[in-house]
């Protein structure tokens, strides 16, 4: 057999020697004869480079584990969880994996694995491309079982050209060394399906207390959806809605693709997996080690958080959070006894720097009854109650209104509708009417707002959110760091009595503003994070943004740690909200029906924040009141935690006098009684009194309420102030302290 020159050879060689002459044509064939040569040489040599030290599959029994990533808290010194610190895995032979695994790994990962080759040849192009124009390696896919096999045993995970080159090669060894069978036998017993969770029979132990070879088809269908992301999908996080979602498109797939029937894909997607408790040993702090293991696969990924070595320094001081976990385990419990609230949740943050101190996102992170994974810190959206009402008088003081501005805490229909009577109908339920009552089913008459806050009276509050404008209060709330009240509309008036939700820790960081007089700072849970080398890769940093007017918050914090101002909410509780050479504010909320108490309290620099009830949003029993369910928590927390804090005072407000004496105390100046819209313009109080007060749709409904007061109340002396050194904690008429009722008929018993 002879060679043939190609025509393009031939042609070629015409038009060198026409244009170079011969000698020089035939130089030019040695140069190139000589350069392919080279090119080859060069090729090997650097598949030689590549395959240095590769190791050979048989090894693949004996590599060592990857280097895990450690979570400590702010010492540096207390483990608090440790992400792949070693292998937990039961190697099975194939035939003891049920046949529904291996087929939904197979269809989920590689399709084709029995049929192709060791490698995906488009997802090294892909590779090689990405690498030729500067991108980023990550995310490419498109491996093999047997690449993802070479890549899991013996290679790093960093996404350069040469690993996948090298995983290349590695593949191709173990495609000529195995059967099919005994790759996807390694594979299945070498992959990650979770933090120290190697091989499917260590996994199937651990999420279902079960061998592998007793898993359901649903079951199967679960283990075959982890590999991706084994960390973020696991069961035991709190993404078990991504987790099921794949194990959806898993079974999808294999139905398509003929693994099975159409039967056994709608039966396995009927059948309701029930996942086996975490072993808690290992772990500290769960709720919150898991909210910063969330953190780091956002901002660094999945291998690296798994593989990478990471040493993360976190905000979390050990201290606090025993004495939280122990707190809220013990007050849930009396919680469930006397209330049936069994659940609690805590957060504590350094007011100053924004760093969450401790975190409690339920009575207990292992208890199933309770949901105790489910972080209501962080997670749970909850009914705020009364919690809301400083960030309502707050928007009140920045648009002019003072501690001493006067609202009457009267029986008060506040819907416009003329279908709702006035006085209003306390009988009668009507959605179209809206005419709260107060906590303890009574009326107070005229209150400066110093009382009306910090006594938590619920008809003033309603009155100042209307003053003040529910897009102007709900638009400082957000910036404060609620985030969640994003429709002001969908609230209306009832939203300063809880009517929008909100997350623990988002109130917390509100409150914190407060703290620290309108600066607000990003919360943080990580200190620093160091790579395997010691390199550094972030630190915190506790810069903040004056976002307010330091006058007004400086208001609402003399308020707020006002105990005599205070006394008559809590009375007998009344202890519980002091400390000894510490000055604290404090509120409390109760949202409808008992669902959810509220504690939050502060110094300059510290921030606490108690959420109980009920997981599932079941209602407390009527008594499970804030000061009886959250108060007493917040106190057995807070009384520790003091002790390690300096003994600060909040900064004095300076006085603040109103142009008008209903901004001062006096409700009726020359001896007249109406309400402050007649008065005070609701935009403008400092300015001009209304020319028609009737103009303001409001003003008939709270005026009439006013009159029927004042007829009762024909002499009524000037009420205490704030200023006033004589001032009682309980506003009134006469010497008990307690307005004329002009409604008896109205209360319902508390």
């Amino acid at each position: 057999m002879t060679f043939k020159t190609p025509n393009w050879v031939r042609k070629l060689e015409r038009f060198l020697r026409k244009k170079i002459g011969r000698d020089d044509a035939r130089r030019f064939w040695h140069a190139a004869a000589w350069l392919a040569l080279a090119g080859i040489g060069a090729g090997v040599v650097f598949l030689v480079y590549l395959a240095q030290d590769l190791p050979s599959a048989s090894e693949i029994s004996n590599h060592s584990v990857s280097e895990s990533t450690k979570i400590y808290d702010r010492t540096g010194t207390i483990l608090l969880y440790e992400l792949s610190a070693g292998k937990r895995r039961t190697v099975v032979p194939l035939s003891s994996i049920p046949r529904s695994l291996q087929a939904a790994t197979i269809a989920i990962e590689d399709k084709a694995f029995y049929s192709e080759p060791a490698f995906n040849i488009k997802g090294v192009i892909r590779a090689v491309v990405k690498n030729i124009s500067g991108g980023d390696l990550t995310g490419q896919g498109g491996s093999t079982i047997t690449q993802q096999l070479a890549r899991n045993a013996f290679l790093s995970a960093e996404k350069t050209l040469t690993r996948k080159l090298r995983e290349l090669l590695l593949a191709i060894q173990l495609d000529r060394q195995y059967t099919k069978d005994k790759i996807l036998e390694m594979y299945l017993n070498e992959i990650p399906y979770g933090p120290q969770l190697y091989g499917v029979e260590a996994a199937s132990q651990a999420y279902f207390n079960k061998p592998t070879s007793d898993l359901t088809l649903a079951e199967s269908a679960i283990l075959a959806a982890l590999p991706q992301a084994p960390s973020r999908l696991s069961p035991w996080g709190s993404h078990l809605d991504l987790l099921f979602n794949r194990q959806r498109l898993v079974l999808k797939v294999m139905r398509d693709q003929d693994k099975i029937s159409d039967t056994e894909y709608k039966s396995a997607l009927a059948e309701q997996v029930v996942f086996a408790a975490q072993d808690p040993r290992g772990i500290k702090a769960p709720h919150f080690v898991l909210a910063v293991k969330d953190y780091l696969l956002n901002k660094y990924g999945e291998d690296a958080v798994a593989n990478g070595g990471l040493k993360v320094k976190t905000t979390l001081d050990w201290t606090l959070e025993e004495a939280a976990e122990k707190a809220v385990a013990s007050h849930a419990a009396e919680n469930e006894r006397l209330y049936g609230g069994s659940n609690a949740a805590l957060v504590a943050e350094d007011a100053k720097t924004g760093q969450i101190l401790a975190m409690v996102g339920s009575r207990d992170y292992f208890d199933k009854e309770i949901s105790g994974n489910y972080n209501v810190a962080t997670q749970g959206l909850r009914q705020p109650g009364s919690t809301l009402k400083p960030f309502v008088y707050l928007t009140g003081f920045l648009k002019g209104y003072t501690p001493e501005t006067v609202l009457f805490d009267l029986p008060t229909e506040f819907s416009t509708n003329s279908a709702c009577s006035q006085p209003p109908n306390y009988d009668k339920s009507d959605g179209r009417c809206f005419h709260p009552q107060n906590y303890d089913g009574d009326f107070k008459g005229p209150m400066v707002v110093r009382n009306a806050l910090a006594q938590s009276q619920n008809i003033p509050a309603v009155k100042m959110l209307y003053l003040a404008g529910l897009k102007n209060a709900v638009q400082l709330m957000n910036s404060f760091g609620i985030s969640t009240l994003d429709n002001p509309n969908q609230y209306g008036l009832s939203l300063v009595l809880g009517g929008g939700a909100v997350h623990l820790i988002d109130l917390v960081k509100a409150y914190s503003v407060l703290s620290q007089e309108g600066t607000l700072r990003d919360q943080s849970m990580v200190l620093e994070v160091r790579d395997k080398s010691g390199n550094v890769l972030e630190s915190s940093e506790n810069a903040g943004t004056q976002i307010a007017e330091v006058q007004p918050i400086r208001q609402i914090n003399d308020i707020l740690s006002d105990v005599d101002a205070r006394a008559a909410l809590f009375h007998s509780s009344l202890r519980l909200t002091t400390f000894p050479d510490h000055e604290v504010a404090l509120k409390t909320g109760t949202s409808n029906d008992y669902r959810d108490a509220w504690a939050v309290g502060y110094t300059p620099s510290l921030v606490v924040g108690v959420w109980a009830g009920n997981t599932n949003n079941s209602p407390m029993h009527r008594q499970g009141s804030s000061i009886l369910a959250a108060v007493p928590l917040w106190h057995d927390f807070m009384s520790q935690a003091l002790q390690t804090q300096p003994s600060e005072a909040f900064v004095k407000p300076d006085p603040a006098m109103g142009a008008k004496p209903i901004l001062n105390g006096d409700y009726a100046p020359n001896g007249e009684i109406h309400s402050i819209l007649y008065w005070a313009d609701k935009d403008d109080p400092a300015g001009p009194s209304p020319q028609n007060p009737a103009s303001d749709s409001q003003f008939r409904n709270w005026e009439s309420a006013v009159q029927a007061w004042a007829m009762m109340n024909p002499y009524v002396p000037p009420l205490p102030t704030s200023t006033d050194p004589n001032a009682s904690s309980t506003l009134g008429t006469g010497g008990t302290g307690t307005p004329a009722n002009p409604f008896p008929f109205l209360f319902v018993a508390p």
